[in-house]
């Protein structure tokens, strides 16, 4: 199943490309499942993110690799792939895009992801659709011309 969320953001191509670190990644993450960041190396091929989802009574890690990193004069991508994985996905492929739009930019989450079985894959897309759509605001303020 495949997810895409945009937002637009007042911040330049590049200085939103600096700001895709870990700070920014800590900020990102929603109020539930609480989230401890394991690890991060950053949004290069062969960088590493790994963290530890809580749900109260049981944990669950979740570590992506860094399987492709680009920037080109319009645009900055990264693609992590899930290889460890919360036992309600099965498979992950997130492209963070960053997209030149005149002064600022589009930020663009374009998500691959299939759960354990068909029903859970579908069952799914409403939690993860406002996971991340629980970024917007936070991508509009960190990511705002500074006057």
């Amino acid at each position: 199943m495949k997810i895409t969320i945009e937002s637009s953001v007042e911040q330049n191509y590049l200085q939103v490309k600096e700001g895709f670190n870990e700070q920014l990644f800590t900020k990102l993450a929603p109020p539930f499942p609480p989230v401890k960041l394991l690890r991060f190396d950053g949004s290069k091929k062969g960088d590493v993110v790994s963290l530890e989802l809580n749900f109260l009574f049981f944990k669950q890690r979740w570590t992506s690799d860094i399987v492709a990193d680009e920037t080109t004069e319009e645009e900055f991508y990264f693609i992590d792939q899930g290889v460890e994985l919360p036992f309600f996905l099965k498979a992950w492929e997130h492209k963070h895009r960053i997209i030149k739009n005149g002064e600022g930019s589009i930020i663009r989450d374009e998500i691959t992801y299939k759960g354990p079985f068909g029903l859970m894959t579908i069952l799914l897309y409403p939690a993860l659709y406002l996971q991340f759509l629980y970024r917007k605001p936070i991508y509009r303020k960190i990511f705002r011309i500074k006057k």
